[in-house]
């Protein structure tokens, strides 16, 4: 029982980090406890904590005096995201490929199947499965880089990967063949273990989401 009220706190921090990544809690809103209370049902001192993590984590802002509210979003922070996005996963992905495994390799060619299926589907103009598919994309990322062996690293990547991936919500539409490519490209330099390659694509890919996800903006 003693491990309860964290729990609870974790899976209350997990739905509002994922309602303010899907654009649910929209940039700029007022995050209103007793409102929060309600749809999360959750206490009011849980959710302070947990709006207190999220300000740390840089999802939640809190003025002095004013409350809480969703972190607003601008072209300046979003092209920043984007540059430590480049900085961390390439390293990451270094560190991957020098380290990784069969069960490294096995993995990555498992989530580049399923990411892949997906593709196909949307390439086919079926877009029902938007969350899905943002799932099997960081299901992907993740698995190119997690032989870095680096909790730390890991950790810093996941958060700008979720600050990267609240702009791609914002304003989500389909790059098509083009990141099929990429990412085909990614895969099988990674399994080739061409790291040069592998960290140019990946960069090269970074920075075309970037000039997407501006232009959309």
């Amino acid at each position: 029982m003693a491990k309860q009220p964290s729990t609870i706190g974790a899976n209350t921090y997990q739905r509002i980090k994922r309602d303010i990544i899907f654009g649910e809690l929209q940039p700029g809103s007022k995050l209103k406890l007793d409102a929060l209370k309600e749809r999360y049902s959750a206490s009011l001192s849980t959710l302070r904590e947990t709006l207190n993590r999220l300000a740390s984590d840089g999802f939640v802002e809190a003025p002095e005096q004013r409350g809480f509210l969703v972190t607003p979003v601008s072209r300046e922070d979003l092209t920043e995201i984007s540059e430590l996005r480049v900085l961390l996963e390439c390293h990451a992905l270094e560190l991957s490929i020098a380290n990784g495994d069969t069960d490294w390799e096995g993995n990555l060619v498992a989530a580049h199947h399923k990411l892949h299926l997906m593709e196909q589907q949307l390439l086919k103009g079926d877009e029902s499965e938007k969350e899905t598919w943002k799932r099997y994309d960081w299901e992907f990322h993740q698995a190119m880089i997690a032989a870095c062996n680096s909790r730390n690293l890991l950790s810093l990547h996941s958060i700008i990967y979720d600050k990267y991936l609240r702009y791609q919500m914002l304003v989500l539409t389909y790059r098509g063949e083009e990141a099929v490519k990429e990412h085909k490209g990614m895969f099988d330099a990674a399994l080739a273990r061409d790291a040069d390659t592998a960290k140019r694509l990946l960069e090269d890919h970074i920075r075309n989401g970037l000039a997407h996800t501006l232009e959309a903006l």
